[in-house]
C-alpha cells in the first residue's frame, strides 16, 4: 500500500482571498515503512509575503521569486501522487489550497477521499489532549528539535513518524493479525502455541577437536557427570 505524507506551507489562510501555496514536502510510505523517496518544491506566489506568513515559516520574496511557478511543478505533483492516499495533518487546510491551485490550471482535482487527517485521529486517539504537531511530537518522543520553523519537508518527515506511531508503530497491522489468528482458533483449544519441529537437523558446528576434548573434559568428572546420563 502506498502512501504520501504531506505538507505544505503559503502565504495564509485563505486561498480564495489570493493567499498561495510557496512550499510543498511530501514523503513516500510503502506497506507504512519510509521509501526514501520525497518530493519537494518551493514555489514562487506572484505575490508579497505577508509578515504573519514569514514568522512561520521564513520564506521571504527575494528566496520565492527565483522559485518556479505552481503552474511549472503541478504535473510533476500529480504524477508524484498518482492514487495514493494523502496522510496529511490539518487535511482541509492542505487540501484546500492544493485544489484551489490545481483548479486554477483547470487541472484534475485531489479527491477528501483520498486524504487521511492525522489531527482527527490524534482527536479521536486522544481526546482533549492537545493535537498539533509538536504536542504529538512531545507524546511519542519524536525528536523535533530541527524544527525551529515550519518547513513542509521537514514537517512531513515528522508527520511520518507520527502517524505510525498514531496508528500502531511501523507493523500496525501486527495485533490485528494476532487477534484473528487467536479467533480461528477453537475456543476450547488451551495449549500454547510451539514452533513446528525443523524437518531436518541443522548441521552441528563443533569440529572433531572440539568433540575429542569435551571427552577428555567429561572424563576427567568421572562416573557421575551428568553429561554421561543425558547423552
Amino acid at each position: 500500500m502506498r502512501e504520501i505524507v504531506l505538507d505544505t506551507e503559503t502565504t495564509g489562510f485563505e486561498p480564495e482571498t489570493g493567499d498561495r501555496i510557496v512550499e510543498i514536502g511530501a514523503v513516500e510510505l510503502y506497506n507504512h515503512m519510509p521509501t526514501g523517496v520525497t518530493f519537494h518544491k518551493y514555489i514562487n506566489p506572484q505575490r508579497a509575503m505577508p509578515d504573519e506568513a514569514f514568522a512561520v515559516h521564513g520564506l521571504g520574496d527575494d528566496f520565492l521569486r527565483d522559485q518556479p511557478l505552481f503552474a511549472d511543478v503541478a504535473e510533476e505533483f500529480l504524477d508524484f501522487v498518482r492514487d495514493a492516499k494523502l496522510v496529511i495533518h490539518n487535511a482541509a487546510f492542505d487540501m484546500k489550497f492544493l485544489n484551489a491551485e490545481l483548479g486554477w490550471l483547470k487541472l484534475p482535482q485531489l479527491p477528501w477521499a483520498q486524504a487521511i487527517d492525522t489531527l482527527a485521529i490524534a482527536r479521536s486517539k486522544f481526546p482533549g489532549s492537545p493535537a498539533s504537531l509538536d504536542a504529538l511530537c512531545r507524546r511519542f518522543q519524536i525528536d523535533n528539535s530541527s524544527r525551529t520553523l515550519h518547513g513542509a519537508l521537514l514537517d512531513s518527515e515528522i508527520l511520518a513518524e507520527v502517524y505510525l506511531e498514531l496508528i500502531g508503530g511501523r507493523q500496525p497491522d501486527f495485533a490485528l493479525s494476532s487477534a484473528q489468528s487467536d479467533r480461528s482458533r477453537d475456543p476450547s483449544e488451551k495449549t500454547a502455541w510451539r514452533p513446528s519441529p525443523r524437518p531436518s537437523p541443522l548441521p552441528t558446528r563443533l569440529t572433531d577437536e572440539d568433540l575429542a576434548a569435551h571427552q577428555v573434559f567429561v572424563d576427567r568428572m568421572g562416573d557421575a557427570a551428568l553429561w554421561r546420563k543425558t547423552r
